[in-house]
């Protein structure tokens, strides 16, 4: 019984003595048991360090006995004073980023192409390669020993001054190794009287894996046979990797030293095998390296090969011709593929365009272009022109029908040729069809898509059996945008200095104060860069008299004031004399005296010239590249615009106040040089034809003879206020015809024409 009740009070509390006992018991077995002596005579040697008397004292353990000794010596210990010194912090290191991303993340371009040329065929094999694959690769350097004085354009050319075809094929690997290897990771070289077809070689490197020590092109047995392996000839090309060329990086000078060979293919071959145990390949991971050996006098477009039509090289070409004529074949096969592929995607939209939920409709028409602009309102639709073979009711200067002509008639012979081109091939060997004339030809532009047009076309229709019928079959074409690519242009800076020419004539002279006085305000207040010119014109009669009556003097006393007024402003004037002004001859005079690099702003004194427009004169005036001509926006006559009413003090850009004069070429922005060698062009045309120089004026020049970028926008900084001007009947029929149509515009808009014509006949009715 009461073991019972013994048993029930320890039951509660059994699991906690058990706990605790079992803890203390791990406790113990984790100890380590290590019989460890007490030196107590201070004979322990181990861990000796120096005290601060200079004494020495073991450093005892944690669990060891203290001496009696220690303990004094602990006792004599006195602490000292450590003055605080304060920690001068460095300046931060500068970091070094690169200058661009693809650096500092080790980012490289695919491929780099070196050509191995000579001094004797730089000029027409090396042409021609850089012609039909610079503008498909991104890097092309040329390789040679000596060149000539005259480089060809547009070419980089590395010489190594040696003639020496080992020495160059060392040298050209060396000058890799210093300047490209971090840049690119495979390179391929290839001699100039060897075709490429660039786009498959970069598809070729595309595919291939960077970290390969590969060597590939077309293996050859070295001369003899005595040596084991295989090289790459030289003349079908060869590619490198990267990792290859490091690889050898360090044996380069041994293989100069050691390796003897005749030929630089066999000598680079040789010297990889023998470092880098790397043999040339054809082959790597499925894919091929194609080349052919092309015969004597072969016609690339008789070459049915197949071997041929797939080959990345073609050697050896015997002259630039033939290397045209290879690159035209090429291209023509690419275009066709590229074509096939298109009909293939074109035909896999319809198939599946069947199974939409709006069938057939769902698919645009054509397959794979942009769908027809859908106008929002009435002012939104796209106007289409009625056109025929001959002319066209839709002309530039507003009359209803005008001759069809220049690169509108090419445009509607090409779109016609197109049309029944895409009709016999659509309907042979059945039928035979023959254009007898277009009835009814409309087009149409698209912002979206492109040039639509709507052609119907009367037909003879001839069946296999010879029999024949007219009929008559309505087409629709599209000449589709292509992507929008950026176009390089050459650097220009807004710093450059503009000179602006004023011609003035007799009836100019009242109109100089006002230009002077805006003038200044835009440009010598602000200090900006340019130079204002007078030129003074004097017909025979005036010129005689300049010394008794100089018509031009109360200008030239406006001149002199504003020099004064403005110290550091200079404003010269060129006196002409001529019966016929003409801006070739006023140019001529003025060109002379200027330097060739100097930037033209011919101006009118009715103009007002600002900072704005200035640095739009500099950005799209580009020496040897491009000239500008601005559309000046010209007041209407303030008697119409603003009939019975005060004109405003400023005049802003609105349909009311003027318009943009197109029918106006006076001002231009062009380089002297760009000028000169205009002026040059026409020569031979000024010596047959004097009067050339009167019927022509500078813009008239630069379409004709330069083989620059004309270009000609409405600039909204160039404001010139109205004025009717004296269009001088000795000047050319177009130009008179010009001056007198930009008289008649500059009146007044239509509507305030007619609000004229209403009033005026009200007060005669009156």
């Amino acid at each position: 019984m009461r073991f019972s009740m013994f048993v029930s009070v320890l039951r509660p509390i059994g699991p906690i003595v058990i706990g605790i006992s079992l803890g203390f018991t791990l406790s113990l077995l984790s100890v380590n048991w290590v019989e460890e002596s007490c030196f107590l005579d201070g004979k322990e040697n181990d861990d000796i360090t120096l005290s601060q008397d200079g004494t020495l004292k073991g450093a005892r353990k944690p669990n060891s006995i203290s001496t009696g000794n220690d303990v004094e010596s602990e006792e004599d210990f006195e602490p000292r004073i450590v003055p605080y010194k304060q920690v001068q912090q460095s300046a931060p290191k500068k970091l070094f980023r690169a200058k661009y991303i693809s650096t500092e993340l080790g980012m490289r371009d695919r491929l780099f192409v070196g050509v191995l040329t000579t001094k004797n065929t730089i000029n027409t094999l090396g042409v021609a390669v850089n012609r039909t694959i610079s503008h498909h690769l991104d890097t092309v350097v040329f390789f040679t020993g000596m060149r000539n004085r005259k480089v060809p354009h547009g070419m980089f050319v590395v010489t190594h001054g040696d003639e020496r075809l080992i020495w160059n094929m060392f040298q050209t690997i060396k000058y890799i190794l210093e300047h490209y290897i971090n840049e690119y990771d495979w390179f391929y070289f290839v001699q100039d009287d060897t075709y490429t077809e660039a786009d498959r070689i970069k598809a070729l490197v595309g595919h291939l894996s960077m970290d390969r020590e590969l060597y590939m092109g077309s293996p050859e047995e070295f001369i003899g046979g005595e040596m084991e392996g295989k090289y790459c000839y030289g003349g079908f090309g060869y590619l490198l990797s990267r990792t290859l060329l490091l690889r050898l990086q360090p044996y380069l000078e041994n293989c100069r030293n050691d390796i003897l060979s005749a030929r630089p293919d066999e000598w680079l071959g040789r010297c990889i095998i023998d470092y880098a145990n790397t043999n040339c390949v054809n082959e790597y991971g499925g894919l091929q390296y194609y080349h052919y050996e092309l015969g004597k006098n072969s016609d690339p477009n008789k070459e049915e090969n197949e071997q041929f039509k797939n080959a990345l090289t073609v050697h050896p070409v015997s002259d630039p011709e033939q290397m045209y004529r290879l690159h035209k074949h090429f291209t023509e096969i690419e275009l066709q593929r590229t074509y096939d592929e298109i009909a293939k995607l074109q035909a896999e939209i319809k198939n599946v365009s069947l199974v939409a939920f709006d069938g057939n409709r769902s698919a645009q028409w054509p397959v794979g272009i942009n769908p027809p602009f859908e106008p929002k309102s009435r002012f939104e639709v796209l106007r289409w022109e009625y056109f025929t073979e001959e002319q066209i009711y839709s002309c530039i200067d507003g009359s209803p029908k005008c001759e069809l002509r220049g690169i509108d008639r090419m445009d509607v012979a090409d779109v016609i040729d197109i049309a029944m081109g895409e009709l016999n091939k659509k309907y042979k060997p059945v039928l035979h069809l023959k254009k007898q004339q277009l009835i009814n030809g409309y087009r149409r532009f698209d912002p979206t898509r492109g040039m639509e047009y709507t052609l119907d076309l009367q037909l003879e229709v001839v069946n296999q059996k010879g029999h024949s019928r007219s009929v008559t079959k309505r087409v629709h074409l599209v000449r589709p945008l292509s992507r929008i690519e950026i176009i390089p242009m050459p650097y220009v800076t807004e710093a450059t200095r503009v000179h602006i020419i004023i011609p003035l004539s007799l009836q100019d002279r009242s109109y100089v104060s006002h230009f002077l006085e805006v003038f200044a305000s835009n440009a010598f207040e602000t200090s900006e860069n340019a130079i204002l010119t007078f030129l003074f014109i004097y017909d025979p009669v005036e010129a005689q008299q300049v010394n008794q009556n100089d018509i031009f003097a109360s200008v030239k006393a406006h001149i002199n004031a504003y020099e004064r007024k403005y110290p550091t402003v200079k404003i010269p004037w060129i006196s002409v004399k001529t019966e016929t002004p003409s801006q070739i001859k006023f140019m001529d005079i003025i060109s002379k005296k200027h330097p060739v690099d100097t930037l033209f702003f011919l101006a009118n004194v009715n103009t007002n010239v600002n900072s704005e427009f200035l640095n739009r004169c500099r950005m799209n005036s580009i020496n040897n590249w491009q000239v500008f001509f601005p559309i000046h926006f010209r007041d209407y006559n303030p008697e119409v615009a603003y009939h019975n009413q005060q004109p405003p003090a400023t005049v802003d850009l609105v349909k009311d106040a003027g318009h943009f004069d197109r029918s106006s070429f006076e001002e231009a922005c062009f380089y002297n040089s760009d000028y000169m060698a205009t002026r040059t062009r026409m020569a031979t045309d000024v010596q047959e034809n004097e009067e050339i120089l009167e019927t022509l004026d500078i813009y008239d020049m630069f379409v004709k003879y330069s083989v620059l970028h004309v270009f000609r926008a409405v600039e909204p900084a160039l404001h010139q206020q109205y004025r009717y001007q004296a269009c001088n009947p000795r000047l050319s029929e177009d130009i008179y015809h010009r001056c007198v149509l930009s008289n008649l515009e500059g009146l007044g808009s239509r509507s305030q024409l007619a609000m004229l014509l209403f009033e005026q006949e009200q007060g005669n009715s009156t």
